[in-house]
């Protein structure tokens, strides 16, 4: 009865700098190196191939230009956006391994495009020891992908990432859950004007792994579901230093696992991304195997044969939600401006002879918004996965 999990590499580095001047974000072999620990058997989960990114070549670019390989990262996230939607179309749960943060546009993508199919808002839970906000509201430019994101997705910045096919914003502020960054993070307090929802090192330290991932699912109660990103180096360098930009402050592989396992123990999470890890910073291995046991432990709730699958019902057509109405809005630069956001579409009804579609299903009104589910069901192997009772976790701090 478990919900199959597809494991799909995405290793772009085109949203990093290089290294050196010679040389290309090592974060491209991280797929490679992670099913080189027999992640994807362990898993139990099916190959869902590599799409593989353009050739990185940041060419005479220079700063004022804009965001770097922005053509490049904008067709390679349309060609990401239709992967995962495939994966998603099957009834799978999409486990990506980057690559880079630039992935996530293509996520967010396949996550907007999906919101419009069933009537509802999709959600983001953004693990990241970077909050990743940089847009030309609040820095002098851009230029790596990677450490703009957050801002593309959520509609700041130029229209060939932050508005794909019109979409814009692939995330709203109030669907946005942001966990793991440092206390000192250089865009914290430009993330609280937006209104996103953050839960600093300290903070989720202090709440507890466990409690924090039940209070993100409590933050997107209105959403039909939601994606989850995690780069790894919201983990502290002292445990995993393989990262483009390692950073004192971070979480244990213990935290970590527990964190992932109760975000995905829902069939409200929809997939999760990995990105960031850099295998040139791993000679031996060690690190890519930890990664490894700490994705195979975090997504147990998803992959294990005893889970449970829940109990669907029919629900009514959404009400007015909290946000449909907001506001604040951003130009074409990505700046504030008065504006209107569009409200929550009504779902749309699926005959019973029509393709595989997902359609917002769950409780009464009263138990809160619906879940998703396929329909017609595509079978048992694509079933979803209820909560797991599972008390074995505990945190543990940095060695």
């Amino acid at each position: 009865m478990m919900r199959r999990i597809a494991v799909l590499d995405a290793p772009s580095n085109l949203g990093l700098r290089p290294p050196t001047v010679t040389s290309v974000p090592g974060c491209v072999k991280a797929p490679g190196a992670l099913r080189d620990h027999d992640l994807l058997s362990r898993l139990r989960a099916r190959d869902a191939g590599c799409l593989t990114p353009p050739r990185y070549d940041p060419g005479d670019w220079r700063p004022g230009d804009g965001v770097c390989h922005a053509p490049e990262i904008a067709d390679y996230s349309v060609a990401l956006a239709e992967r995962i939607g495939a994966i998603i179309d099957r009834g799978e749960f999409p486990l990506v391994l980057g690559g880079d943060c630039s992935i996530l546009l293509g996520s967010a993508l396949a996550m907007h495009r999906l919101g419009e199919a069933v009537g509802g808002r999709i959600g983001l839970v953004f693990v990241d020891g970077h909050s990743d906000f940089r847009h030309p509201g609040n820095a002098s430019y851009v230029g790596a992908a990677a450490g703009e994101d957050l801002a593309l997705v959520t509609g700041r910045g130029q229209a060939d990432l932050a508005a794909i096919e019109g979409r814009r914003p692939y995330f709203r502020d109030i669907d946005v859950v942001v966990l793991g960054i440092r206390a000192q993070d250089e865009y914290r307090l430009d993330l609280q004007a937006a209104g996103i929802t953050t839960r600093p090192v300290p903070a989720l330290r202090a709440e507890g792994a466990a409690r924090t991932a039940q209070w993100a699912h409590e933050q997107l109660a209105d959403c039909a579901g939601y994606w989850v990103h995690v780069d790894v180096d919201v983990l502290d360098p002292a445990v995993m230093p393989a990262v483009d930009a390692p950073d004192p402050g971070g979480i244990a592989f213990a935290e970590l696992e527990i964190l992932l396992a109760g975000l995905v123990d829902t069939p409200h999470c929809l997939g999760v991304e990995l990105t960031v890890f850099d295998p040139d910073y791993d000679a031996d291995g060690s690190y890519a195997a930890e990664i490894v046991n700490t994705v195979v432990a975090g997504l147990r709730p998803v992959s294990a044969p005893e889970a449970v699958p829940p109990r669907l019902l029919p629900g009514p057509p959404p009400a007015p939600r909290r946000g449909d109405v907001r506001p604040v809005a951003l130009d074409a630069d990505g700046r504030r401006s008065e504006g209107r956001s569009s409200a929550v579409e009504t779902p749309r009804e699926v005959p019973d002879d029509a393709p595989v579609a997902l359609e917002p299903v769950g409780p009464p009104a009263a138990a809160g918004p619906g879940l998703l589910r396929r329909s017609p069901s595509p079978g048992p192997d694509a079933e979803m996965v209820g909560p797991e009772d599972d008390s074995s976790h505990s945190a543990a701090g940095i060695a």
